[in-house]
């Protein structure tokens, strides 16, 4: 079999399996083991590159397959242990740099693309990443190594604002929000990420709720609290803005103009 028949024959196999984008994954897998579509299929590329597509078609996520996951300016190892960064959540990232910031908290950090990727971007700042999950916070060390702001990083397990102590000029999170309902539409892909990563249960507005309530104390004044959202939970998580005492809500959309980032300022002591 050549090396185009090889990525013919993969592509039919992932695309009935139901993966989406196959053509794209089979050229990314050949590449991943040193293939090359106009070179002769070597037996051990060949058995490499088939072990691989065996994987993907059965629904692992390729950022697992690969591990690692291109984010913002950086590709962050990921593991099994930590959510797949997404580029929507790029929003935040910007949304969070286009005003100064010496210090940064970033709530339930998994790889702790969000956190390094705001560090990487302002070198004088300093920044804390918490996460219940000790096998994320392993994961968000080695990026931080990757990234090469290991000086300016520190992480910590704690379940969300416990055992956290002073203020900070901004506090970010990707926090769980996908209701209970709702679990039962993600793709098989998703499903292979951590459930506690993806969903709090219930209408799945329990981590912004808890967000809400402990997290002004520890804003600096004029500090800011932006989070990611899912979609039609602007009005719930501006509300519980609102009620914790909050300035200066906005909404802000993603490039598909979708509300992606609910953030809120706290006013001057």
């Amino acid at each position: 079999m050549t090396t185009r028949e090889a990525m013919r024959a993969a592509r039919s196999r992932l695309e009935a399996a139901g993966v989406p984008g196959a053509a794209r994954d089979v050229a990314l897998l050949l590449s991943e083991v040193g293939g090359d579509e106009a070179e002769a299929l070597t037996t051990e590329i060949a058995a490499r590159f088939e072990a691989l597509v065996v994987r993907r078609a059965a629904r692992e996520p390729m950022s697992h397959i690969l591990g690692r996951r291109a984010f913002w300016r950086h590709d962050f190892i990921v593991t099994p242990d930590v959510l797949d960064p997404r580029p929507d959540t790029e929003t935040l990232v910007e949304a969070a740099l286009a005003a100064p910031f010496e210090t940064v908290l970033d709530l339930g950090t998994g790889s702790g693309c969000i956190l390094l990727s705001l560090l990487a971007e302002r070198p004088g700042a300093r920044g804390l990443g918490t996460d219940i999950s000790e096998a994320a916070l392993a994961v968000a060390r080695r990026n931080a190594d990757v990234v090469g702001v290991e000086a300016q990083a520190r992480f910590v397990r704690a379940d969300w604002l416990d055992g956290v102590d002073g203020t900070f000029d901004l506090i970010v999170s990707n926090p769980p929000y996908v209701s209970a309902a709702e679990m039962a539409d993600l793709s098989p892909e998703v499903l292979r990420e951590p459930h506690g990563a993806l969903s709090p249960g219930g209408d799945g507005l329990d981590a912004y709720r808890e967000i809400a309530r402990a997290a002004p104390a520890h804003l600096a004044p004029g500090g800011r609290l932006m989070v990611e959202i899912g979609a039609g939970q602007a009005n719930a998580v501006t509300d519980l803005w609102r009620a914790a005492g909050l300035a200066n809500i906005r909404v802000i959309d993603d490039l598909n103009g979708k509300n992606r980032v609910v953030s809120g300022e706290k006013g001057p002591d």
